[in-house]
């Protein structure tokens, strides 16, 4: 009996030494702090659109990771982007995500500032110790989507609202008429600017200016701004979206949409640095890396068109093929892909300057 008190008060003693080691000061309460991530972010998390994609997707990393997310949002690209860099680090963030193209020289400077703290930017070309760039390659799913607004049309033109005369745009736009001409050689894209990504009302006025000039009865945009998508349902042309799935808020005309799932690259990339084996570098990843789809197509959408899209997906996977082979020929009728030959990445990423055959562009028709 007496060992039995006896060992009872050893356990409670012990007990006790424990709470105190672990007490006010390094106690059971006191976990390691959540890591804290800052999201540079172009315009508000939920513009239905690019900003939106990455909000979700940051959310998925955060409950997965335990992670603390601080979102600065309608950042400018000029030295606002910079501060607020600057104000989350001071804030205690150890990783910083800008979403856009346009951070780029503020988040260099601010990685050459902060060696200490990782930087990931989007859409970006350039790279350091620690600092990665990453995009997708989307123009494989503007090809898939070009199939199907090229069996979809009745008219045979097809309407193409922009933001910025770039690379990234322009290859898109050719991936997409690829698409198009591969399934229906006689239509034709139609291309207008607007000279912004977010601006609904340069958005709109395109839209109008397009489906005045021509007869277009599908519709798709490089922007993150949705006008064109009302435009297009309130005058029964058919929409392919961009950026996210948009269907529920346009079932009646919407037919599916190039989109992305960005949560497929942070949350490795993100575990990455909590394990202390990131590597500054620049991904262009392809459909293999899951970051990017084709929303599912809705009901407005043929079996038929399905199954050709369905077949050119099974080509990309393969490895075999891919959509700037050649031959292609550009909209003046030069060949500018051999055959047997395809485009390198870097032509693809810093000089595309001109467009495919199909496509009649607004500011040189």
């Amino acid at each position: 009996m007496r060992w039995i008190v006896l060992t009872s008060a050893l356990a409670i003693a012990m007990i006790v030494g424990v709470l105190f080691m672990f007490g006010p000061e390094t106690g059971f309460e006191n976990k390691p702090e959540k890591v804290r991530v800052a999201m540079i972010m172009a315009g508000l998390r939920n513009d239905h659109s690019w900003n939106e994609t990455h909000y979700e997707a940051i959310q998925k990393a955060e409950s997965l990771l335990d992670l603390e997310i601080a979102y600065y949002e309608n950042v400018p690209f000029d030295s606002t982007a910079r501060d607020a860099m600057e104000e989350a680090i001071s804030n205690g963030a150890k990783i910083v995500i800008a979403n856009s193209f346009g951070y780029g020289d503020a988040e260099m400077a601010v990685a050459r500032n902060h060696p200490e703290v990782k930087f990931f930017y989007a859409t970006g070309l350039k790279s350091m110790t620690n600092l990665s760039s990453f995009f997708g390659r989307m123009y494989q799913l503007r090809y898939l989507s070009g199939i199907v607004a090229g069996l979809k049309t009745k008219t045979n033109e097809i309407g193409y609202v922009a933001g910025l005369n770039i690379s990234e745009v322009n290859r898109g736009i050719n991936a997409f008429a690829l698409g198009v001409q591969k399934v229906n050689p006689d239509a034709k894209v139609f291309v207008s600017w607007t000279g912004s990504w977010t601006d609904e009302s340069r958005a709109a006025d395109s839209t109008r200016s397009l489906l005045e000039k021509h007869n277009i009865d599908v519709l798709t945009t490089h922007l993150d701004a949705l006008s064109p998508y009302d435009i297009a349902d309130e005058r029964d042309v058919w929409i392919i979206g961009y950026n996210r799935d948009n269907s529920k808020r346009f079932p009646e005309r919407f037919l599916t949409a190039p989109v992305w799932h960005w949560e497929n690259f942070y949350i490795p990339k993100i575990r990455e640095v909590l394990q202390d084996k990131f590597e500054g570098r620049s991904y262009w990843l392809g459909l293999e890396s899951g970051i990017m789809d084709l929303a599912e197509m809705t009901r407005n959408v043929d079996a038929s068109i399905r199954q050709a899209v369905e077949d050119e997906r099974i080509r990309l996977t393969q490895g075999k093929f891919d959509v700037f082979y050649g031959p292609i020929e550009d909209n003046q009728g030069k060949i500018r892909v051999g055959e047997g030959e395809s485009m390198t990445d870097d032509a693809m990423l810093n000089r595309f300057d001109w467009y495919v055959k199909g496509v009649v562009d607004g500011i040189n028709p």
